[in-house]
Order: C-alpha cells, then structure tokens, then sequence
C-alpha cells in the first residue's frame, strides 16, 4: 500500500508539473502567435496544439530512448488522442456560457483532416504488418509487423502538407492587435524553460506507469491508455477550457484537432525514427484506431449540427470515454475477449 501511495503522489505532482509547464508554454505561445500576426486558427490548431503536444511527444521519446517501451508510448498517445477528442471538448462545452461555436473552416478542415491522419496512420502500421511481418509464437498468433524509419516518415510527409495548407491561411491575414510589448526573444526563452518543466513531469509519469504496472502485474499497455494518457492531455485542457470560457470556441476546438494531428502524425513516428524500428502489434492497434475513428466521426457530426457543441452532446463524449474505459480495463483483465491479443494480465496477478 505505500507503495501505491508513493506513485499515485508521484503522479499527481508529475501531473502538477506538467500543469505548471503548460502554462508557461500557453502564454509563450500566444504571445509568440500575436506576434508574428498568425491567424487564430493557426495559432489554435498549429503554434498552440504542437506546443501543447509536447508531453506526449515527450513520452514517446523517453519511453522508447530510455525505457525501451515503444508500446508504452504509443498507448499514452492513442489514449491521449482518445482523451482529447471527447473529454476536452466536453469539458469546455460545459465551461462555455454559450453553446460552443465552430465554423466551417474548423469542421470542413481541420476535423477532415484529422479524420486523414487517422486513416494514414492505420495504413502505416497495415504496410508494417504487410511488408515487414514479424513472428513471435509467445504473442499467440498476433498480426505484427517491423514499422521502419522509411514507413515512419509517411505520417511525417503528411504533417508537412498540414503545416502547407495551414501556411497559406496566414498570406492573407493581417492583425491589428498591438504587440509592442512584446520581446520575443524573452519568449522564446520562457517557451524553452516550458518545455524542459515539461519534460521533467513527463518523466514522472513515465515511471509511474512503469511501477503501477509492475505493482498491480498488468501491462503498461494500460497505465499508457489511462493515466499517461491523461496527465499529457492536461496542457490541451487548460488551454482549450481556458479559451472557451472566453468565448473562442474555434481556438478551443481547433486546439484539440491541431494536437490529435501532432501526435498521431510526428509523435508516433519520432520513436521509430529515434529506435530506427519498432514492432507494431496491428491485432491490437487496428482496434483501438477503429475506437478514435469512431470518436472522431462523433465529434465532426456534433459540430457539424448548427456548428456547435451543446451541454447535451458534451454529457455524451463523456459517458462515451467511461464506456471506453470500462471496455480497455475489462479487456485488459480478461474479463471479455474482443481485442483477442490485447497485452494480458501478467502470471500471478
């Protein structure tokens, strides 16, 4: 029990941490965003969202560099992904004082082309599956595969047209916000010391998930999908909340997409181009995609009704993300077998 103790403290302050650093980032960002007159959906879903990203980019390189655990990167990245997509816009449709706003740039762009980096991504990890197949008879049978640097930089590749299309909205955008306060260079400073209090939490919350797992003898599989997944989500939930109670719902939302897109486009792939391989289990991967798919597609019909999110349709991404934890939890645990080689529970739990 004090063990348990220790890491659940370990988690928290890793967590506060992280919290800490995120608010140095957002106000670097922004001020960053102010002054070089970007437009606010691109300080939303591209100067903002990468910034906010950085814990999970974190974890990938720390789990898959110093721990070894590529899986346990991956997991926190899908779950964050998860996590983002409904509880983050949930949260902040509840804290708006209107219903939530979006616009057509934000469901006909960026909603759609996160719902493609979704589908590229599970295309990467099929062609790992396809061409660099990998056979390990103590996986019982599952559909793995070697994904390379080469197949890593195909989510990349797509990332940079991201940041392209996104370039062009800033040619003809022009601000009138006064920015003769601001140094950037300073900025550029406090957005460094972000990112290194950043690293530090993410750090904790690395062995965290570690030691749960080897406490309760459960795969870090499951602590990556939940609690990492969770405490790296915790910068796209300030900024998000903090932009929607301020009435800008296109920041708020495009934050969240912008994030989703980093993380499944660089954050994924910067472990296998740091490993130079990784071993991709699709059995279980093709599901928990088809799981942020399905989120995704709810997300973009909510928006898509009157271009915005009601207290309504926030109360059900929330019930939906419980439901999604009941069903990883009693999958991990054996409970029920739908994602057949899903990591079990380890001997003796």
């Amino acid at each position: 029990m004090p063990t348990i103790l220790l890491w659940t403290a370990v988690t928290l302050i890793a967590t506060g941490v992280i919290w800490k650093g995120s608010g140095l980032l957002e106000n670097a960002s922004q001020r960053l965003s102010a002054y070089y007159r970007l437009p606010e959906i691109v300080q939303g879903a591209v100067v903002v969202a990468i910034g906010s990203s950085f814990p999970e980019l974190s974890t990938t390189v720390i789990s898959t560099l110093v721990h070894g655990e590529f899986e346990l990167g991956v997991a926190a990245i899908v779950g964050s992904a998860l996590f983002n997509i409904m509880i983050i816009p949930a949260l902040s449709g509840l804290a708006s004082r209107t219903p939530l706003q979006a616009n057509r740039d934000l469901v006909y762009k960026e909603a759609q082309f996160y719902m493609i980096a979704v589908a590229v991504l599970t295309l990467t990890f099929a062609f790992a599956v396809i061409y660099y197949p990998v056979s390990d008879p103590s996986m019982g049978g599952a559909i793995q595969g070697e994904m390379t640097r080469w197949l890593a930089l195909i989510p990349v590749a797509l990332y940079g047209l991201y940041l392209f299309v996104q370039y062009q909205d800033t040619m003809d955008h022009e601000s009138d916000e006064d920015i003769s306060d601001i140094r950037p260079g300073r900025e550029w400073l406090r957005l460094l010391l972000s990112l290194l209090i950043i690293v530090a939490g993410v750090e904790g919350l690395v062995q965290a998930a570690l030691n749960f797992g080897e406490i309760f003898n459960t795969p870090s599989f499951l602590w990556g999908i939940t609690v990492v997944a969770a405490g790296t989500s915790v910068p796209d939930a300030f900024v998000s909340i903090r932009a929607a109670r301020h009435g800008r719902g296109v920041t708020s939302i495009a934050n969240v997409l912008g994030s989703n897109t980093f993380d499944l486009l660089v954050c994924i792939p910067a472990g296998v181009l740091i490993a130079g391989v990784a071993v991709i289990n699709f059995s279980v991967a093709a599901p928990m995609m088809a799981a942020l798919t399905f989120a995704t597609i709810m997300l973009f019909l909510m928006m898509r009704t009157q271009m915005t999110l009601s207290r309504v349709e926030s109360v059900i991404l929330l019930l939906v993300y419980g439901l999604f934890l009941v069903w990883i939890s009693l999958e991990t645990f054996g409970v029920i077998d739908s994602v057949p080689h899903l990591p079990p529970v380890k001997a003796g739990a």
